[in-house]
């Protein structure tokens, strides 16, 4: 399956003011050899929130390059305005990710057909898979069990990356929309329980700094080696914890930086 395992919320680098793109392009290579199982380019980790679209599209177009075919870019192309996010989806589609991660409408508060329609006018404005991103910590609104089952039904929503931290949530999930629809973990703290719940891997933070143990994990949880993969999410958990001691991405760049493989550079 194209869309399992371990998938890097990858930092964006940053110099000077300016997407650093060599930095940019030897952090997926890195990510290659480390065993990632796929990159999200321009998530919140990747301080999306802040790029220009220009940088938006900038970003994901070195990624796609740097990765030369070897792993997947599953792009983040959210926003809260539909339109914005379907020209984003759009130029991610022209720049040949395979998939595409759509966050729910955040500050808006959209009611749950609100969210129904604008997932599903996304959806009818590309032909990339779709992933929904639940995250009410982030956006204020959560995005329910039957909304997702609703969504769902079109062809090309796949899946979703849950970190609603409601494990009795993403089970409802689960029940609802099938073993064929992709759970993936939003939340590397929960990671063991989601991907126990049936996920098939993890969107995650943490996969900036120990790569090879987050696709170990993953792969382990996958096989069913459930009690070593849980011992595995035991030994990360500190870290997990730590890499949300201020708000991501924070603690995670800053991690990345020491490690020698950016600069310790935000945007405002």
């Amino acid at each position: 399956m194209m869309f399992s395992g371990s998938f890097v919320a990858l930092v964006t680098p940053m110099q000077d003011g300016k997407v650093d793109a060599t930095a940019l392009s030897a952090l997926v290579d890195w990510h290659v050899e480390q065993g990632t199982n796929g990159i999200v380019p321009c998530g919140t980790t990747g301080e999306s929130a802040t790029l220009t679209h220009e940088e938006h599209n900038e970003v994901i177009q070195i990624v796609k390059e740097s990765c030369q075919g070897r792993i997947p870019v599953l792009a983040g192309t959210g926003s809260n305005s539909t339109q914005e996010a379907i020209a984003l989806t759009q130029e991610a589609e022209k720049i040949g990710v395979e998939g595409s991660l759509q966050i729910s409408p955040y500050y808006n508060k959209p009611t749950q057909e609100g969210l129904y329609q604008h997932f599903k006018a996304i959806a009818e404005n590309t032909r990339l898979p779709l992933f929904l991103y639940n995250v009410p910590g982030r956006t204020a609104v959560n995005l329910l069990p039957e909304t997702v089952a609703r969504l769902a039904g079109i062809d090309n929503i796949i899946g979703i990356k849950e970190a609603c931290a409601d494990l009795k949530q993403i089970a409802q999930v689960r029940k609802l929309c099938g073993p064929d629809f992709i759970i993936l973990s939003g939340e590397d703290g929960q990671n063991d329980d989601i991907m126990a719940l049936g996920g098939k891997g993890a969107i995650s933070v943490t996969a900036n700094i120990v790569p090879n143990q987050m696709a170990q994990f993953c792969r382990l949880m996958n096989e069913e080696k459930t009690e070593e993969g849980k011992a595995l999410h035991k030994e990360l958990m500190p870290l997990h914890q730590t890499l949300f001691i201020e708000t991501n991405p924070i603690p995670v760049k800053t991690a990345v930086a020491m490690m020698g493989h950016c600069r310790e550079e935000f945007r405002l």
